[in-house]
């Protein structure tokens, strides 16, 4: 939601967008004593004029702020943020701003109208899902390049792994990848801001389309389900073999107990014929 329709105020020409994943999640109900200037998402004001877009999700986009300005910025924001990253995931853009012109991508720039904080919340909603979008897509790989030898495993030896353990750990990895785009991230959702200034949904789609949201957001979510569906069958053949292993322990103890009776029997049986 947008509290005024007023510009942010810059007299620069082109500014540069910097989009950075500084952690898991930021917990934005405790910000309540910096007052937006717009929400959903959280648009505020930074040291040295410039402003920031704030998102659940871990992501920070800074419009206009200088490196000296950001390094300090995101130390203060730092006691909100959740599961900081070690190496963040970055995305850059440069937007040049033109009252004579349409916005949209001109090759390698962003051309926008001006600075109305509803454009550069819709610029930022789409570069806060890049960077995590990107996160997601390493974490994705590397969890991709652990299963894919177990797979291989039940190929070539016709049976799955014995650690359980570890593919309960892929399952619960990409319940929580996904969980992240679709609850926090929401990435397959449409900003809403977009309700209030449906005429800048041609702007997003644009934006969209440049840094192919959707159809990074569909690989990913086939690779996940590959992943989920790999651990998922080694996870079942690993319980279907433990359940037929007991299965075999239950009937050597029945043989067992009746090798015992019958022993028994012929034992007193031979002491009743001797007598």
């Amino acid at each position: 939601m947008v509290k005024d329709a007023e510009p942010v105020v810059t007299t620069a020409t082109t500014l540069e967008a910097r989009a950075i994943l500084v952690g898991r999640h930021i917990e934005l109900r405790r910000l309540g004593h910096i007052e937006p200037v717009a929400t959903n998402p959280v648009l505020i004001p930074v040291g040295g004029g410039g402003w920031a877009v704030l998102h659940r999700s871990g992501a920070v986009v800074l419009f206009g702020v200088p490196p000296m300005e950001e390094a300090a910025f995101l130390e203060h924001l730092s006691p909100f943020v959740r599961g900081s990253l070690e190496t963040p995931e970055t995305e850059q853009l440069t937007m040049q701003i033109d009252p004579q012109r349409s916005d949209g991508m001109d090759r390698d720039r962003l051309v926008l109208a001006d600075t109305d904080p509803a454009r550069l919340q819709v610029v930022a909603d789409i570069l806060g899902k890049s960077v995590l979008l990107a996160e997601q897509e390493a974490r994705v790989a590397q969890t991709f390049d652990r299963v894919e030898p177990l797979a291989e495993e039940l190929q070539r030896r016709g049976r799955g792994v014995h650690r359980a353990g570890a593919l309960v750990r892929h399952i619960g990895e990409t319940l929580l990848i996904q969980h992240r785009m679709v609850g926090r991230g929401e990435v397959g959702d449409r900003p809403e801001v977009l309700w209030e200034r449906p005429e800048l949904g041609r702007l997003f789609q644009n934006l969209e389309d440049e840094y192919e949201i959707r159809d990074r957001q569909l690989a990913l979510d086939r690779k996940l389900e590959l992943i989920g569906n790999t651990a998922s069958t080694l996870l079942d053949l690993l319980q279907n073999r433990r359940s037929l292993r007991v299965e075999w322990y239950i009937v050597i103890l029945i043989v067992a107990e009746i090798a015992l009776t019958v022993y028994q029997l012929l034992l007193h049986g031979g002491k009743g014929a001797v007598g």
